[in-house]
C-alpha cells in the first residue's frame, strides 16, 4: 500500500496539489458558487494554452522565455488586423500564423543554429515586447484604436460584439474560453502520449544522444516544437483579445513566461525534460489561478502576489529535484 501511494504521488502529485489549494480557497472564499468554480477555468484559459506550448518545449529539455512578450506582440497586432479588415476569421488566422512564425524564429535558432534556448528566447522576449510598444506609439490611431499606448478593438465594427461575446459568454454554464482550454488540453495529451511525434519529444528530452542514434531528427523536432509553442501563444493572444477587447503592449502577458513555467512544474513535468504528463499542465495552470483568487480573498496586498508565486515555484522545483534523492535514501 505504501508503495502504491508513493507511486500515485510521484505520477499524480499535481492533482493532490490542486485539491489542497482548491480546498483552501473554498475555506477562505466565504461561500464558493458554481460560477466561481467555472471562473477558474475562464481565468486559466490564456495562461493554460501558453503553458501547454511551453510544456512541450520543456519536455524536449529546452525553455521558452519569450511567450509573455509574444502574447503582447500577437494580441496587439491582432487588434490592428481586426480594426483594418473587420474580419474575425482573418484576425484568428493572423494570430495563429504570427505565433507560428515567432515560434519558428526561436526554433530555427535553437534547433538548426544550435544556440542555447535560454539565450535565444531571452533575446526574443525583449524583441517582441519592444516591437509591440514601438509600433503602438507610431501607428495610426485608426489602426491601433487606442491612441499611442493601447491596442483597442473598434466597437463600431459589426464583428466586435460577436468576438467579445465569445470571450465572455458561457456554454452549458462553462465559459467558452474554458471549453477551448479543455479541448486543446485533450489534444495536447493525445499528441504527447499517443503519437510518434510526442514520443520523439520525450525521447529527445530523456537522452538526446540516444534519440539521434535511434534515427530521430532532433533539430527538426526541436524547431517544430518551438513553432507549436508559438501557435499556442497565438491562440492565447486571440482569446485575450476576445476577453478584453484590447491589448496593452507594456503589461499584456507580463511575467507570463514565469507563470507558464510554474504551471508546467506544478503540473509534474520535469525541468530536465523527458518526464511528465500533459494533463498536469491544466491542473498547474488552474492552481496558479486559484492562488491569485486566494490572495484577493485574504485581502492581501497585490504587490506580494509574485513573491508568493515565486516561493511556490521554488518549492515545486525543490520537490522535483530533492524528492527522488530523499526517496532513495529512505529505501536504504
Amino acid at each position: 500500500m505504501k508503495q502504491k501511494l508513493s507511486n500515485a504521488w510521484t505520477r499524480y502529485s499535481f492533482i493532490f496539489i490542486f485539491v489542497v489549494i482548491f480546498l483552501f480557497y473554498m475555506t477562505v472564499s466565504n461561500g464558493l458558487t458554481w460560477g466561481g468554480v467555472t471562473n477558474i477555468l475562464r481565468h486559466s484559459a490564456v495562461i493554460g494554452l501558453v503553458s501547454l506550448g511551453v510544456a512541450l518545449v520543456i519536455i524536449t529539455g529546452e525553455i521558452d522565455l519569450s511567450v509573455g512578450s509574444m502574447l503582447a506582440f500577437i494580441s496587439g497586432f491582432s487588434v490592428c488586423v481586426f480594426n483594418v479588415s473587420h474580419s474575425i476569421f482573418l484576425t484568428f488566422l493572423f494570430a495563429l500564423v504570427c505565433g507560428a512564425l515567432c515560434g519558428l524564429f526561436n526554433g530555427v535558432l535553437v534547433g538548426e543554429a544550435k544556440m542555447p534556448s535560454f539565450i535565444v528566447t531571452l533575446a526574443t522576449m525583449l524583441i517582441y515586447r519592444s516591437l509591440a510598444q514601438y509600433y503602438c506609439q507610431r501607428m495610426d490611431s485608426a489602426v491601433t484604436g487606442g491612441g499611442n499606448s493601447l491596442f483597442k478593438m473598434s466597437r463600431d465594427i459589426d464583428g466586435y460584439a460577436l468576438l467579445y461575446g465569445f470571450g465572455n459568454n458561457k456554454f452549458l454554464t462553462i465559459p467558452n474560453v474554458g471549453w477551448v482550454l479543455l479541448l486543446f488540453t485533450a489534444l495536447a495529451v493525445y499528441a504527447a502520449a499517443s503519437t510518434k511525434f510526442g514520443k520523439k519529444l520525450y525521447a529527445i528530452g530523456s537522452n538526446e544522444k540516444s534519440a539521434r542514434l535511434a534515427g530521430i531528427n532532433v533539430p527538426l523536432n526541436r524547431t517544430a516544437v518551438f513553432a507549436i509553442c508559438g501557435i499556442m501563444a497565438g491562440l492565447g493572444a486571440f482569446l485575450w483579445v476576445c476577453m478584453n477587447g484590447s491589448a496593452d503592449p507594456a503589461t499584456t502577458g507580463k511575467s507570463y513566461e514565469m507563470y507558464a513555467i510554474a504551471a508546467v512544474v506544478l503540473g509534474g513535468i520535469a525541468m530536465s525534460g523527458g518526464k511528465g504528463e500533459m494533463i498536469g499542465v491544466l491542473f498547474g495552470a488552474m492552481s496558479y489561478t486559484i492562488i491569485d483568487k486566494i490572495i484577493v480573498a485574504l485581502k492581501m496586498d497585490s504587490l506580494i502576489n509574485d513573491t508568493i508565486k515565486g516561493v511556490i515555484l521554488i518549492v515545486a522545483i525543490l520537490v522535483q529535484t530533492a524528492g527522488p534523492a530523499l526517496k532513495q535514501r529512505l529505501k536504504r
